[in-house]
């Protein structure tokens, strides 16, 4: 279980998240919605260590959450909007190098690791291949196969959908919703209400740097007059 309590954040001035707090546990999703510049991404940022917080409390299975070893007990996977791939190696050297320089595994465990991951995003048969001749679907799973290596237990995924073509939401969605299912707690940031459609997942709608509404997928399909901010964000982007 992942606990976040009275998050805040500023550049300079200006108030990025204010006063965030929310709970998602394991084998689920937390979908946060909204408009560019509202918070999503940089409170992923902060989950990863790529920014600092100002003020709050971040709790995993009831223990403190230390950001700054994140980078070595890699607690937490990011999967970022432009996926970050080493383009100049091949699709299966993305995730040995890693495996080996980081985690520190030998040349035929990383191996081991690599071919069952690739086999499970279909990507074994583009093992050799630069990154760079990828689809962006085929980068986007990719760059999953590379955070799980690195054995996190919370995902985060930033605009998982906006670089890929539309109609690649669904099989993007199912891929998301499997990592749900494979126990790990899931946290995206996006703006795409087709995403939302296809998750079960806890919405948080964003605005300003604060939540101000949240509703369950199911809740929102069955009943989407109860979610008035939400349904409202919906139709503008319809």
């Amino acid at each position: 279980m992942l606990k976040i309590n009275h998050l805040n954040k500023s550049f300079k001035t200006k108030k990025i998240l204010n006063n965030i707090s929310l709970t998602v546990q394991k084998s689920e999703i937390a979908l946060f919605l909204g408009s560019s510049g509202v918070g999503k991404s940089t409170l992923l940022r902060i989950l990863n260590n790529l920014e600092t917080v100002d003020s709050g409390t971040i709790f995993l299975n009831d223990a403190p959450l230390d950001l700054t070893t994140i980078n070595t007990t890699h607690t937490v996977g990011m999967v970022f909007q432009q996926f970050n791939l080493f383009d100049h190696l091949t699709v299966e050297q993305n995730i040995t190098l890693p495996i080996e320089c980081v985690l520190k595994k030998s040349a035929s465990e990383a191996q081991k690791i690599t071919q069952k991951l690739l086999d499970r995003y279909g990507l074994l048969d583009q093992k050799n291949k630069y990154a760079s001749q990828l689809s962006g679907g085929q980068k986007q799973r990719l760059a999953i196969a590379r955070a799980l290596a690195m054995e996190p237990k919370i995902i985060c995924l930033d605009e998982p959908t906006s670089a890929l073509d539309p109609v690649l939401t669904s099989y993007v969605a199912s891929n998301i919703q499997q990592l749900a299912t494979d126990g790990y707690i899931v946290l995206v940031a996006s703006h795409d209400t087709d995403l939302l459609r296809k998750l079960n997942c806890t919405i948080y709608l964003m605005s300003e740097g604060a939540i101000v509404e949240t509703a369950d997928s199911r809740e929102l399909c069955n009943n989407p007059d109860a979610f008035p901010r939400i349904k409202k964000f919906i139709a503008g982007h319809e």
